[in-house]
């Protein structure tokens, strides 16, 4: 469909649902009156008709930007209305924030780029601004089309949204070199993720970029690592009205610990699994009805934590359940290392990292087929296993609704054969791990998922609605794809 067509086609829908009569200062009251259909309606004719107009402002960004050349000087087209770069033109003009002006330029640029039409080169930035993998290309060599090119496309026909295709590039990075099969995977990669964008919110697709670039490019990885650690940091200063503040930078081992302690100690309070004993039940309701805020619960946690030291009392600090970071290491039938990510947030980890983890804490070994399916138990058990749990945990990697980013430490194991009403058994396979929330609305909502054999879990709406597919967290697609890294060959030299 042409672009203005399908503008024309979203403003006709916008007019017909809230009409053609109503002013600005008409808006709440009208909407106000709308139901569910015409609300959901609006918002998504709303949606995309932004996003057929930010594609509009995307390129004319990248070509300002590209009139505004350094080696232009004063005659460059942002510099010659007065302003220091074009972001911060951009910025003056549409009253976004600077962070967002930088981000236009950087998309108008990379769709220039895949452009075989346009001529070469980069435009002027700001110190701030990543190149968001732009590529110099020598005049004396094929005209060959970048490796983010597929995700440039993607942007203009309205596969992706803007914020997508930022996350996807920045998250991918730079290819380890511009050699051909190094270049091939990165674009291969790149059209993997414009596939999965439709079922993925803007944050999984930054996780799965970055779990998949450290797959393509493992040296890379390790030595991101150790950048992150060389950053980490630790300060305290008073301000000029005397408060006490702190800041803390950290590496990613250290930030996955805190967030495992805090979430242990305010799982209750932020939506934590149900099925407990009795007396973990009260503890939970206590914390449940505390006064302080989450944030004075973290505070007073942190306190505690540095008074106790390593004699911390599980039990009066952390709640019945230890604090620990649980990392899943993906092995290939050879017994060959693919991927490793943190079980909670699905942070990727290099190698390094994983052979102190298992030096330090062991291993607990879990057999799964090609799609990260582990082995059935059976119905001896009316509930789940601990260590089909675990099994869960390393398969959906946390709540599996629709855009829930709830971690697996949060999860509630559902059947989807009722126990007693279909005779249902307690196996991996006829099991899917969801939030309290989203648990507790598929039972009482009308919501019912269903599977058939080892296909995708299909989440079915209330009414006649179409069943949607709850396909896996975006790393755990990421960990099973099987994506060949570059030839040894092409990494650097030891």
């Amino acid at each position: 469909m042409a672009l203005f067509t399908d503008i024309d086609a979203q403003v006709t829908a916008l007019r017909d649902l809230i009409g053609d009569d109503v002013t600005p200062e008409d808006l709440p009251v009208r909407m106000s009156a709308f139901g569910t259909n015409e609300l959901v309606d609006t918002v998504t004719a709303v949606a995309a008709l932004v996003r057929g107009v930010e594609r509009i402002g995307i390129v004319a960004a990248g070509i300002t930007a590209r009139r505004s050349r350094r080696d232009a000087g004063q005659d460059g087209l942002a510099q010659g209305l007065g302003h220091r770069t074009p972001a911060a033109m951009l910025q003056d003009i549409t009253g976004v924030s600077s962070a967002e002006a930088q981000r236009q330029v950087r998309l108008g640029l990379s769709v220039l780029e895949a452009d075989p039409s346009q001529p070469g080169g980069d435009a002027e930035q700001d110190s701030s601004t990543p190149s968001g993998g732009l590529t110099d290309v020598s005049a004396t060599e094929p005209t060959r089309l970048p490796w983010h090119a597929p995700l440039s496309a993607a942007l203009l026909r309205g596969a992706l949204s803007p914020a997508q295709h930022d996350a996807i590039q920045r998250g991918l990075g730079h290819p380890v070199d511009e050699l051909h099969d190094t270049h091939a995977a990165w674009s291969a990669a790149a059209e993997q993720l414009i596939a999965d964008a439709t079922a993925r919110t803007v944050e999984e697709l930054r996780i799965q970029s970055r779990a998949i670039r450290d797959q393509l490019d493992p040296d890379g990885a390790e030595r991101r690592f150790a950048e992150r650690y060389e950053r980490r940091g630790f300060r305290l200063w008073t301000d000029a009205d005397g408060v006490e503040r702190g800041r803390i930078d950290f590496e990613d081992d250290g930030a996955a610990w805190v967030r495992a302690i805090r979430d242990a100690a305010l799982r209750p309070r932020r939506g934590g699994p149900r099925f407990v004993d009795s007396a973990e039940a009260r503890r939970g309701q206590d914390l449940v009805d505390d006064p302080r805020t989450n944030d004075q619960l973290s505070y007073d946690l942190l306190l505690d934590l540095l008074r106790a030291g390593a004699l911390a009392d599980a039990t009066a600090v952390f709640g019945t359940r230890q604090a620990g970071v649980r990392v899943v290491q993906v092995i290939d039938s050879a017994g060959q290392p693919i991927s490793a990510r943190t079980e909670d947030l699905n942070h990727p980890l290099p190698q390094s990292a994983v052979d102190h983890r298992i030096c330090e804490s062991g291993t607990v070994p879990v057999d799964v087929n090609r799609t990260g399916d582990p082995l059935n138990v059976g119905r001896e058990h009316r509930l789940f296993t601990p260590k089909q749990r675990i099994a869960l945990a390393i398969r959906d990697g946390g709540c599996r609704w629709l855009g829930c980013d709830r971690a697996a430490s949060y999860g509630e194991a559902h059947h989807i054969d009722e126990w007693r009403r279909d005779g249902g058994r307690t196996d991996i396979d006829r099991g899917i791990l969801l939030c309290r929330h989203h648990h507790m609305q598929l039972h009482h909502g009308g919501w019912q998922i269903t599977r058939d054999g080892r296909g995708d879990f299909l989440l079915h709406p209330p009414g006649r609605r179409p069943a949607v597919p709850l396909r896996p967290r975006a790393a755990l697609t990421a960990a099973w794809a099987g994506i060949d890294p570059p030839p040894k060959r092409f990494r650097p030299a030891a």
